[in-house]
């Protein structure tokens, strides 16, 4: 017998948490439409192709990919041999693998968009929920498999499209109860000039990538990182000089003006910056110089979302723009820019703050008892008429002792418990309790319908 059990990173999702999980896409989706943004599905899997090269090196070896169909076919077994001698060396091999689960929503996106070019209304704005898959080490907050909520602007290099992703964040964290979290912006620009004082352009990915890790390894670890990666001392001099910048937004934008005076491209992102922290409203934006999500594809502002300081979790959302995306796959020349929602970690963060409405969980609203079969023929008739107006109700399928019927109700949070016997049907009643008043009423089977709409 095989004992039950699930991969290491995943998890089944009872109705309690899809509840809670449907709150949270919900109030975000509603975000999103009120921002003019549309949805959009792809697949779970994408080629290959699509995909590798997308993510820096350290997002490749994230990829969950496919085996191919047939391998163990006798007539496949040389080609799948060969195929597993290429995967040991640390190579791709069509014979092997051709396709795999996405790891973002972005490139498939954006693969999307390439294929779509000529028919989108552009800018095109479109927003989209789905499950994605990385083979990461799993921990609090990270998983295997996980849900990803993207919005993303294509078609368009203004800064608005940034001052409007700060609004969807702002105003998703706010009616979600996260008042106290952080929305943290840099751009790839400036990181672009460090790099062009700090060793070279070349040395652009070297640096982010190290960078990136800052906050999980300390600045010696990530100088010793920049070290092994070939850079000389004299640069990651500079680099920790950067680091080092402190302040409040204003303190740190005169000090990179100061550091990139020669830099055109450090002007540039100086610049992307102000423009953002000018028109962002009340919406408490941080600059942070150490911010560098190391994905190969952004190019200009970059965001960070974080969780209230007294839950230890992190991120809780990232993105930026990517204006040479859709240039991967033959169609140059389309600006994009957006942002993703971690669902997953933003669920432990409210679970955590017992942030979630008190009557998430409860769906029905009344149940009928079973009394008998013709009391529960009254009752089915009358469950007609409330579902006609959307009031959702159930029939105890069983006739069984009333104690366990009440049992039942209190289990599943039900506010309503319906008692129709046949008194009641001679009566054309029905006895309504409260249960969570502990209050029983007579209520006429035409007026039931008003009674339950107004509680």
């Amino acid at each position: 017998m095989t004992k039950p059990s699930l991969p290491q990173g995943t998890r089944d999702f009872a109705a309690a948490t899809v509840y809670k999980r449907n709150y949270i896409l919900n109030t975000i989706r509603s975000v999103f439409e009120l921002y003019g943004f549309e949805p959009l599905e792809t697949p779970a899997m994408e080629n290959l192709e699509t995909l590798m090269g997308k993510y820096g090196e350290e997002g490749d070896k994230l990829i969950f990919k496919i085996l191919n169909n047939g391998l163990s076919d006798p007539k496949n077994i040389d080609k799948a041999n060969d195929g597993f001698a290429k995967l040991l060396e640390g190579k791709n091999t069509a014979s092997l693998t051709e396709r795999a689960l996405k790891y973002d929503l972005t490139i498939p996106f954006a693969r999307f968009v390439a294929m779509n070019a000529n028919t989108l209304t552009m800018p095109y704005k479109r927003y989209q929920m789905q499950q994605v898959w990385r083979a990461d080490r799993p921990q609090k907050g990270r998983y295997r498999e996980f849900t990803q909520c993207d919005a993303d602007v294509v078609g368009s290099t203004s800064l608005i499209n940034e001052v409007e992703l700060c609004g969807i964040y702002h105003r998703s964290f706010l009616q979600l109860g996260l008042h106290n979290y952080e929305l943290k912006i840099n751009s790839r620009k400036i990181l672009t000039a460090l790099a062009e004082i700090a060793g070279g352009a070349e040395k652009m990915m070297d640096i982010t990538i190290a960078i990136d890790k800052l906050d999980k390894i300390g600045v010696e670890k990530v100088k010793e990182e920049l070290q092994n990666r070939g850079l000389e001392k004299i640069n990651i001099d500079t680099i920790e000089k950067y680091l080092a910048i402190d302040g409040n937004n204003e303190n740190k934008i005169i000090a990179i003006e100061k550091l990139f005076a020669d830099s055109e491209t450090g002007k540039a992102g100086i610049e992307e910056l102000k423009y953002i922290i000018a028109n962002a409203g009340d919406i408490n934006l941080s600059v942070d110089l150490t911010l560098a999500r190391g994905l190969n594809y952004y190019t200009g502002i970059i965001f960070e979302a974080k969780a209230p300081a007294e839950i230890k979790m992190g991120s809780i959302g990232g993105g930026g723009r990517y204006d040479n995306l859709t240039g991967l796959f033959g169609v140059p020349n389309i600006a994009g820019v957006g942002i993703s929602f971690g669902i997953d970690r933003i669920y432990d963060v409210m679970e955590e703050m017992n942030l979630f409405p008190a009557n998430i969980t409860t769906t029905t609203k009344a149940i009928f008892f079973n009394l008998g079969e013709n009391e529960a023929g009254v009752a089915l008739q009358l469950m007609n008429t409330l579902r006609d107006n959307k009031i959702a109700c159930e029939l105890y399928p069983d006739k069984v002792k009333i104690d366990k019927q009440f049992k039942y109700a209190d289990k599943k949070n039900i506010p309503f418990a319906i008692i129709i016997g046949s008194k009641e049907i001679e009566n054309k009643t029905c006895m309504v309790k409260d249960l969570k008043k502990g209050i029983q009423i007579e209520i006429a089977f035409d007026a039931l319908k008003t009674y339950l709409t107004d509680k």
